[in-house]
């Protein structure tokens, strides 16, 4: 029997991934585009192959760009929205009073299938309404008392690599199968800052992709040198007002140009890890076979799933 351990799937980043990265000829009967539902469950498939997990979660974006992150800073993903009329990815959030998230069409379409298709399986599907998926993901990993492994391409979550606690993230932005196991070390290796200290120098650095300014100037090495002189942003801040403190005047002009961001930012970049999302354990249990095989089915033979149900049912019934 395998050890404990769970994958955490940073559900969206797969299907996107899955849509731009499998051919657009695979469809359905009906002449659906399936390619993101088919890659998705391959990828699922082969990270489960690879890793034998006993628990899995396929966390959710109930709120993509939520209110109280761009109440801090406006520009947090407004490069992202779905202008009025586009087609925007559905969202499994009870309230639907924000804008949606721009996508192609031929994606859009397939959101709800992969929804039906993960909930006929019996992978849970876990969101919060008011929260990114990184927050979900943020919060399973810091409360779970077992080894957690994070699938996602998003830079955002190495700040919850814990070699102490066996969290680690599977970073897949070169593809699934060219994933690198980020572990502190590599972190350290790649950044020159511990994962500890990641949300400081992701503020500092700034992320174009989510809409995060960073400080004007200051870029990774700018960043880690600060961090690694002196500890923290609190740190940093507390030099740069002094003269003698070790903060070049350049320096210390733009973080001063940038104070109101740096006052806000940690809290925009920090992912939540004390949700009430009201699972256990006992709920993230990977199955070992469809929850709704009658379904499943229907689904496989509807949409054309075709080899790629096969893949999904064996890593299932594989890792159990």
């Amino acid at each position: 029997m395998n050890s404990p351990r769970l994958l955490l799937l940073d559900t969206a980043s797969l299907y996107f991934r899955a849509f731009f990265g499998m051919p657009d000829t695979l469809r359905a009967p009906d002449g659906t585009p399936v390619n993101a539902v088919r890659g998705l469950l391959d990828f699922t498939a082969k990270l489960i192959d690879t890793y034998h997990p006993t628990h899995l979660a396929c966390c959710w974006d109930n709120d993509w760009r939520p209110q109280w992150r761009v109440d801090l800073i406006p520009s947090y993903k407004a490069h992202r929205v779905a202008s009025p009329g586009a087609t925007v990815v559905a969202e499994m959030a009870s309230s639907a009073d924000t804008a949606g998230e721009l996508a192609p069409d031929d994606l859009a379409v397939q959101v709800p299938l992969i929804v039906k298709t993960l909930q006929a399986l019996g992978l849970p599907v876990v969101g919060k309404d008011g929260y990114e998926a990184d927050d979900v993901i943020g919060t399973l990993a810091s409360t779970a008392t077992m080894p957690v492994d994070v699938v996602t391409g998003d830079r955002d979550l190495f700040q919850l690599v814990d070699d102490q606690r066996q969290v680690r993230v599977l970073y897949i932005a070169r593809g699934v199968g060219k994933h690198e196991q980020v572990t502190d070390a590599w972190i350290q290796a790649r950044y020159g800052v511990p994962a500890s200290a990641y949300v400081d120098f992701a503020t500092l650095r700034g992320d174009a992709s989510d809409g995060l300014p960073g400080v004007a100037g200051i870029g990774d090495k700018t960043a880690a040198s600060l961090l690694t002189s002196h500890g923290d942003l609190e740190g940093i801040l507390a030099a740069a007002s002094q003269p003698s403190g070790g903060v070049g005047n350049a320096v210390r002009s733009r973080l001063g140009a940038a104070i109101d961001y740096l006052a806000v930012a940690p809290t925009v970049v920090a992912v939540a890890r004390d949700l009430d999302l009201n699972v256990t354990a006992e709920d993230l249990l990977l199955p070992s076979a469809p929850k709704d095989p009658e379904a499943f089915a229907a689904l496989t033979e509807s949409l054309g799933l075709g080899g790629s149900a096969q893949r999904i049912l064996a890593s299932m019934t594989g890792a159990s």
